[in-house]
């Protein structure tokens, strides 16, 4: 009886240690760059506010009825994508930077609607994510007008679908890479817009400085960030508006 106890209770702290040290570890994230999101919370052209569940960031200028549910990639804060989509909002698109649960997307159940309901105005809705967020926005495509890959790409079969979906990966991907991006192209519809910025990186897709296994970009963050919003902004202007509500 007493080694069987004994037994129990060490097979107890294991657990409890490992549950301590994966929410340590899911709980230490890569912060945003503080000059990048305060020069969008300076941009008079943009508002801002966390609702909690998500940042939100909607044009104060005229609105297109379009926006994104965009969902970070594993333990990067939400805030560090605020500089990617700054032009995006500005010229006229909404964008929901979600929180996922424990700072990983896999954890999230939440659907689509949660995030949508941040901005009831928006009547054509795609979904996006940058890395593991770009996995997890796949298994959501069906429930979108539009499907945003940023140096990311699909587990998951949608290549049946009639989705629009715009693919952003950078050259110096050393996470997301070519090679990878191209043995999941398959799943993607064959009306997919695959776009390569050359030289860019893993971490060029955020600002929230170097990343752990990403190789070194070529060209300059700022540089890598305007070719990437051009790329958004372009597919963006052509989503067709929803024809009614889901």
């Amino acid at each position: 009886m007493n080694r069987a106890l004994r037994w129990t209770a060490w097979v107890v702290a294991v657990v409890v240690l490992v549950a301590v040290v994966f929410l340590v570890w899911a709980n230490t994230v890569m912060q945003g760059t503080r000059s990048a999101a305060l020069a969008v919370w300076r941009d008079d052209r943009v508002a801002v506010r966390d609702a909690g569940d998500s940042v939100v960031m909607t044009p104060t200028g005229t609105a297109d009825g379009k926006g994104i549910v965009f969902i970070p990639g594993a333990k990067v804060d939400p805030y560090a994508y605020m500089a990617t989509f700054r032009q995006v909002v500005a010229s006229g698109t909404t964008v929901v930077i979600t929180k996922p649960t424990l700072h990983l997307a896999f954890f999230d159940t939440r659907p689509l609607s949660t995030f949508e309901s941040h901005a009831p105005d928006v009547s054509t809705w795609a979904v996006g994510g940058h890395s593991l967020g770009g996995v997890r926005a796949c298994q959501l495509a069906q429930d979108a007008d539009g499907l945003l890959l940023l140096g990311s790409y699909c587990a998951n079969d949608v290549s049946r679908s009639y989705i629009s979906v715009l693919s952003v990966s950078g050259s110096r991907d050393g996470l997301s890479t070519p090679a990878k991006v191209d043995a999941a192209r398959h799943l993607l519809p064959s009306t997919a817009t695959m776009t390569v910025v050359r030289g860019a990186n893993h971490a060029d897709f955020g600002a929230y400085g170097a990343q752990p296994g990403d190789r070194t970009a070529t060209i300059s963050r700022a540089a890598a960030r305007d070719r990437i919003s051009d790329a958004v902004e372009s597919w963006v202007s052509d989503l067709p508006p929803a024809p009614g509500l889901r």
